[in-house]
């Protein structure tokens, strides 16, 4: 590492006039505002109808003209490579005035190329209106919002709550897949929709992260410019978040004049974006560093982190193709130097270190400040546990300085001569545009982002951008000493992955953006059921059968059959409904059902709220599926379709009041569904410029109106249609088969597929009478089809779980019933074999391991939905649980290094993996619980037993539970063989030429771990127990079969078997392992596999084998 010295840089009050007409603020075009109608003060909802659409003229922003920005970044004649320094000289005062006045003398020369002041960020399009409906706390009023001009810019109002929320900035190097979507776009999206329902004075501000590597190096791939390509993935970026329903106040880049532009600095400037946080910097807050870096030879550049690639220096990751700014398996921050065996990955080869000079932000001056501002804000934004972990883990290594500046062409240029060939390094960059987009929207962006009394900043990432936002963007802007607004809540969300593997923009891998628009399955159930799979505390994983079961047993057989009976039945004529008209029921509030029942929905919105407000947006949408559920036990209970003809006043009452909830679901669910509640209304024939509140004009929400009472008796509906069509499996087959593979894979498919796809999807129906049967049918659907050829743990969805509230059961003295909490919206029931063992005092509230993806099995009546990992010694004397470490956030996976891939949704009986792996599951001499030699990993350290050392880690289940299968999981996982007495004397003697036949079973021990040294101290050759005596052994039947203290088998030592599987005939040589007092003998976990190419010795728990010795 070289040396440091600080370059103090002070940021001196500027010298120069500047003209009243060249202030960015005065610059601002007023065209740039609201260039989408999403989500205005009185249009909240951006909803892109599937029918019934009604369109609005959008005039397109007539670009202002300007002059051509020549020079920029990449202009001709500058330098890269070696300063030409070979040691580090302090910066003296007037070298340190020097740069100062260079920061401050920026010209227009070293501006990067932008489109010219005026021109519109976004083409202009036909949007449909917006709806407008209020709901008063729990109940409704209807009425025309105040539509305020478009160009009156949206500010904080004294007295409201004024909420500003951001979204993590996508990259336009690609188009967006579903795990950028629901990752930070469309969770932000949800809170500000909900958040305009409550009333509260929200914006959302978004865009496009224009610059960096990624951007050159997509644009060398491309061959064409980096300001194409922006341009380019800008329009195909906003096309996309536009289908999804994603309402924007402000869809912006990152290369406007509000980011770029660097007027002359100086400390009580009037500008925008970055030049406002950077002018700012105080002393000693920037620092200049001399340092090594990675230059080609071959490219003639220095390499920027992510145009290197190589091997992760940590000891227990060593991920072969690790960023050169942060590892993507483990998460750890890197440089590019530290990188081991580094490779340019433009042209492959290994690049030099050579000098260069940087900025640095002084981060250790500021972590005072710091600390302060998140320990008080995490706690008071309740920001989300991987937020704070990933946060305190920063500062826990001890905050560093950080590089700010990049040796790149395409960025935000240094304003200094010396520097004129670096840019700002995109991450201190990027959380800046937050401001300028802002500025975009707003010229008054001051009252949003300076303005911490009155303003509340809520941000959506993932989880690979925290540190950004919580430790170096609020440096950033804490090192002005300005009063800021600084994050209050952040929320954060783990990986979406693909089916059996990772979604990848850079590979293509997954459905994106574009993919979803081209299935013809409409957005409103994109957007469910990326929701629903929202990854909030641990990974979640993508599946089309998962897809096809939310939609067809949640949305279609339960909100949608809901919503379709109930209008059915009212839009039937007079005689067998109601004429399409909503009856009267004045004696609703003593109908003592559906009293009971609008008390039970006023407990779920409550709930809803409650969820919602804390950002829990899964739980909130669970919630308001939950008022539907309630919806459809309403009208079972009630049976309504005899009250028509026996009691009419009660079907009166009945139906008035389910039209009632079908309104507010439409209301509840707007923030996840938006176009789903544009239909709803249409079939309720309410006006779509109707405005969808959760308060009143006053921002009251507990001024409740009962159910009954949302819709006015005499309102007539309109024609009720099905919101939701079957998913069927062949479609599923069809979608799976062509989003298989990458992108390039699929361009040769023909365009045949898509028209057939379209046409199967709009012919399908769905009928009321079906729908308990497409229920039945979705949930065998949901068993994941993975593929079995690979046994590896990673397969395995093992979590870390809490034990919320643990009693014995009722029917079994042996068996505990625990409630684990394993980061899910609701807790685990699980059924345990451990009441012998383990106090229930020491079960109570305590983190446990649970593998949460077996199949269900009911154990004395009560079904257990997963299992608790526990260790037990060699005779089952003693059984312990694995314990995560104290800190390890619950819910989270816990994995295995050297082993990647996500969890199978549901473990396939037939395949019998657990059994395959549960094998190699025991603990060491250091009590660390392993897989084969991998520890059961967290984020917060290894998970470890008590006392037992050399145990075996497995299900405890009760003694009337365990099967044959379940007796390969005795002791070591070992199942002894049945041989012949016959079988001794061959060993001893050492026949080769005589075969017998054998029951052969298998065992955890891999003796090619130990170099086959049956010599080696304390290793008797011995699966179990190895490291005590063969008087202990003996105690419990097992001796040594060779070895140096073994009693009968030195003979046996050195020699092979040569075992041949009756029923496949196949044949495999295999070491002689063990022996015991039975007569019997093991083969390897790993033999066994090899032998039972057929998988019926798993099944049967055994092998009928032949066998005959052979030299090795």
């Amino acid at each position: 590492m070289s040396k440091r010295v600080l370059a103090v840089v002070k940021l001196l009050e500027n010298e120069d006039n500047q003209t009243e007409e060249s202030s960015p603020r005065n610059r601002f075009n007023p065209d740039h505002e609201f260039r989408q109608s999403i989500a205005k003060d009185s249009l909240p909802i951006a909803i892109g109808l599937q029918t019934g659409r009604r369109k609005v003229d959008e005039p397109s922003a007539t670009p202002s003209p300007s002059k051509e920005i020549d020079g920029g970044p990449a202009a001709a004649g500058r330098s890269q490579g070696n300063r030409g320094r070979s040691g580090w000289v302090r910066v003296s005062g007037g070298d340190r005035l020097g740069l100062a006045s260079a920061l401050r003398g920026s010209s227009s020369a070293h501006r990067s190329p932008l489109p010219p002041p005026g021109a519109p960020l976004l083409p202009a399009q036909t949007l449909a209106s917006a709806p407008r409906i209020c709901v008063h706390g729990f109940g409704i009023w209807l009425g025309m919002g105040e539509v305020r001009s478009k160009k009156t810019p949206k500010l904080p109002i004294p007295g409201k709550r004024n909420v500003l929320i951001t979204s993590a900035l996508p990259y336009v190097n690609n188009v967006p897949h579903l795990g950028n979507i629901i990752g930070c776009v469309l969770s932000a999206d949800v809170f500000a929709r909900y958040c305009r329902l409550r009333g509260y004075n929200t914006i959302y501000i978004c865009g496009t992260d224009e610059y960096g590597t990624a951007t050159e190096t997509k644009a060398m791939e491309e061959n064409c410019t980096p300001k194409e390509i922006c341009d380019k993935y800008h329009a195909i970026h906003s096309e996309v978040y536009k289908w999804f329903d994603i309402s924007f106040d402000e869809f912006g880049r990152t290369s406007t004049p509000q980011q770029t532009e660097h007027p002359i600095l100086f400390s009580d400037g009037d500008y925008t974006g970055f030049c406002a946080v950077f002018q700012l910097v105080d002393v000693f807050i920037l620092t200049l560093e001399h340092t090594m870096q990675l230059y080609c030879e071959t490219c003639k550049r220095f390499l920027a982190d992510r145009l290197v690639e190589g091997t992760c220096p940590r000891l227990d990751c060593n991920y072969e193709s690790a960023r050169g700014d942060q590892c993507e398996k483990c998460g750890n921050l890197l440089n590019p130097t530290e990188l081991l065996d580094p490779k340019c990955k433009v042209c492959r080869n290994p690049p030099q270190i050579r000098d260069t000079d940087h900025l640095f932000l002084e981060l250790p001056l500021l972590r005072s400040k710091l600390e302060e501002f998140i320990n008080q804000m995490s706690v008071a934004g309740g920001w989300s546990q991987n937020a704070v972990q990933a946060t305190h883990a920063w500062l826990k290594e001890g905050l560093k300085p950080r590089c700010i500046t990049r040796d790149l062409k395409w960025g935000v240029p240094v304003p200094h001569e010396k520097y004129k060939d670096k840019v700002f390094y995109v991450w201190f960059d990027a959380p800046i545009g937050y401001v300028s987009i802002t500025a975009c929207c707003t010229p008054e962006w001051e009252q949003w982002w300076k303005n911490p009394d009155q303003v509340e900043l809520f941000q959506f990432m993932g989880k690979d951008n925290v540190p950004f936002h919580t430790v170096m963007f609020p440096s950033t802007l804490l090192g002005t000493g300005e009063k800021w607004t600084l994050l209050k809540t952040i929320s954060v969300t783990e990986y979406l992955n693909y089916e059996s593997g990772k979604f990848s923009k850079s590979k293509g891998i997954g459905v994106f953006g574009n993919d979803a628009k081209d299935t013809n399955i409409p957005s409103e159930v994109w957007r469910y059921y990326l929701l629903t799979n929202r990854p909030e505390v641990s990974d979640t994983l993508f599946t089309w059968a998962d897809l096809q079961a939310k939609l067809n047993s949640e949305l279609l057989s339960n909100l949608g059959n809901f919503i379709n009976r109930v209008l059915s039945f009212i839009a039937k004529p007079s005689g067998s409904g109601y004429d399409s008209i909503i009856p009267d029921a004045p004696d609703a509030g003593s109908h003592l059902l559906t009293k009971t029942f609008a008390e039970n929905i006023s407990k779920l919105v409550e709930q809803y709220l409650d969820a919602m407000e804390k950002v829990k947006l899964k739980l909130g949408l669970k919630t308001a599926m939950s008022i539907s559920s309630e919806g459809n036990s309403y009208l079972q209970e009630s049976q309504f379709w005899k009250l028509y003809k026996d009691d009419p006043s009660s079907c009166c009452i009945v139906m008035k009041t389910s039209a009632g909830l079908v309104l507010l679901l439409a209301c509840l669910l707007e923030p996840f569904m938006p176009s789903f509640s544009v239909e709803v209304l249409r079939q309720l024939n309410l006006p779509l410029e109707t405005h969808l509140s959760l308060c009143d004009e006053n921002g009251d929400i507990h001024k409740m109106k009962p159910l009954w009472d949302f819709l006015h008796s005499g309102h007539k509906i309109g024609k009720p249609e099905p919101l939701f069509r079957e998913l069927k499996d062949d479609e599923v087959e069809s979608l799976r088969q062509r989003y298989a593979g990458s992108q390039a894979d699929r361009i040769g498919k023909s365009a045949v597929d898509t028209k057939r796809m379209a046409e199967q999807l709009q012919n399908t129906k769905i009928s009321e009478s079906n729908s308990k049967k497409q229920q039945a049918k979705a949930t065998v659907n949901a068993k994941p089809k993975a593929s079995e050829a690979e046994i590896s743990i990673s397969r395995l969805d093992i979590r870390v779980g809490l034990i919320m509230k643990v009693q014995k059961h009722p029917d079994a003295d042996s068996l505990y019933m625990e409630e684990i909490d394993v980061g899910e919206e609701s807790t685990r029931t699980v059924v345990s074999g451990l009441v012998k063992h383990i106090p229930l005092e020491e079960m109570q509230n305590r983190k446990v391991c649970v593998l949460c993806n077996l199949k269900p099995a009911t154990m004395r009546g009560i079904k257990s939905h997963a299992m608790v990992m526990a260790a037990s010694n060699a005779d089952n004397s003693k059984v312990e649980l694995v314990d995560p470490p104290a800190s390890a956030l619950v819910g989270e996976r816990i994995t295995f290094p050297g082993y990647s891939g996500e969890p199978d949704v549901l473990l396939n009986a037939k395949s019998k993996l657990w059994e395959k792996l549960q094998v190699d599951l025991h603990t060491d001499a250091e009590l660390i619980a392993r897989y084969k030699d991998a520890p059961f990993t967290t984020n917060a350290g290894i998970c470890k037993v008590l006392s037992i050392a050399s145990g075996i880690i497995r299900e405890r289940k009760p003694p009337e539970q365990r099967t044959k299968t379940d007796g390969m999981a005795r002791r070591v996982f070992t199942l002894l063989a049945a041989a012949s007495a016959a079988f001794m004397a061959l060993a001893v003697a050492g026949v080769g030429a005589q075969q017998a036949v054998v029951t052969a079973n298998y065992h955890l021990y891999r003796p090619e771990r130990i170099g086959w040294d049956y010599n080696a101290a304390h290793t008797f050759c011995s699966t179990w127990d190895a490291g005590n005596s063969v008087q202990w052994r003996r105690r419990y039947g097992w001796v040594s079969f060779c070895g140096p203290a073994g009693p009968v088998g030195q003979l046996a030592c050195g020699k092979c078997l040569l075992l041949t599987n009756i029923r496949t005939k196949d044949v495999l040589k295999a070491r002689i392992v063990d022996m015991c007092t039975k007569i019997g003998m093991d083969i390897d976990v790993n033999v066994f596999q090899k032998l039972d190419s057929d998988g019926q010795g798993y099944h049967n728990g055994y092998l009928k084998l032949k066998y005959q010795f052979v030299k090795c």
